[in-house]
């Protein structure tokens, strides 16, 4: 039976409690993990499929912000030939562009947005992670076994794991200046 049906119920849940509960900690926390594992992987997913939607948007308006340009110097160049039915035609399409460049940036600041809003939640899920393999290694007394697919997934967790290291060393030495000082 699922423990969670959203990755915001593995962010907010007490495993302390959940355990507690259980008439089997060490099935219930594996499951648990299970759960999170997977999780963790759609989560990734995610954060992926919205910055790469984020990349195109960005890409997408730069190059109608460059045709607006065009579109521009062509109205130019054909007013100065003394074409107005050309100059009008090019500063409607240069109007159109700016049109779809208006609809675009609502859709990259959603995307930036949900990008950002998943990858803080990935930095949840993780450290929930971190605390369920910590409580089943203190359960069975044994390091568990890390379940990753890819090796981008294992330079995921070594990256993020190397920075919460940096992190915890940085402060760590703040805090014995702060000692010191």
């Amino acid at each position: 039976m699922p423990h969670f049906s959203r990755l915001t119920d593995i962010i907010t849940c007490s495993l302390t409690e959940i355990l507690n509960a259980a008439t089997n900690p060490t099935g219930t926390l594996q499951e648990i993990i299970g759960e999170m594992h997977e999780g963790l992987d759609a989560c990734r997913r995610n954060v992926q499929t919205s910055s790469t939607i984020g990349e195109r948007l960005k890409r997408e308006i730069m190059d109608s912000e460059t045709q607006i340009h065009v579109w521009k110097d062509r109205a130019r160049q054909s007013l100065a030939d003394g074409d107005d039915a050309a100059a009008r035609n090019s500063l409607s399409r240069k109007v159109e562009i700016e049109d779809l460049i208006a609809g675009l940036r609502p859709e990259l600041d959603a995307a930036v947005s949900a990008a950002q809003h998943m990858f803080r939640i990935q930095k949840a899920l993780e450290s929930r992670y971190a605390e369920a393999l910590r409580k089943l290694e203190k359960l069975t007394g044994q390091p568990p076994a890390i379940l990753l697919e890819s090796e981008i997934a294992v330079l995921s967790v070594t990256a993020a794991t190397q920075k919460r290291s940096f992190a915890v060393e940085a402060e760590l030495e703040a805090l014995r200046r702060e000692l010191q000082g």
